[in-house]
């Protein structure tokens, strides 16, 4: 039986979370072309450019040997998505379902970045470690 694989160590295949980000970022771009004019290109753009930003910052993180900072941000940046998205369900932007689907994926990544950032923490802190050498 095979694991599902979080975090990028193989160079094959993108990890689950970058899978599952593309396809959250996909479905918010498509929500936000759905926006009205005067909202796509004041606060519409937020939200594409927020997740967007997330996106570019998990494939770094994924490549990258020094992925704390880089999952740190990333899950900052959820953050703010979370609130950009729950004000554009109150400015009826989103439908109550959109919202309702749309914070399940957020949760979902979120808790998978929280999962890579302390499997990554605790590689950093033994890759620093001092070794013992054998007497």
């Amino acid at each position: 039986m095979r694991t599902r694989r979080i975090s990028g160590d193989s160079r094959n295949e993108p990890p689950v979370l970058l899978v599952k980000w593309y396809d959250v970022t996909k479905w918010l771009l498509e929500r936000v072309d759905s926006f009205p004019k005067n909202q796509r290109f004041v606060f519409g753009q937020r939200i594409a450019d927020r997740v967007l930003n997330i996106l570019e910052v998990l494939v770094e993180a994924a490549y990258s040997p020094r992925k704390v900072e880089l999952l740190a941000r990333a899950n900052r940046d959820i953050e703010v998505l979370r609130w950009l998205i729950r004000m554009a369900t109150d400015r009826t932007l989103l439908t109550p379902r959109q919202y309702e689907y749309c914070c399940m994926s957020l949760n979902e990544c979120g808790r998978m970045v929280g999962g890579w950032s302390k499997q990554a923490a605790t590689k950093e802190r033994s890759a620093r470690a001092p070794r013992e050498e054998p007497v």
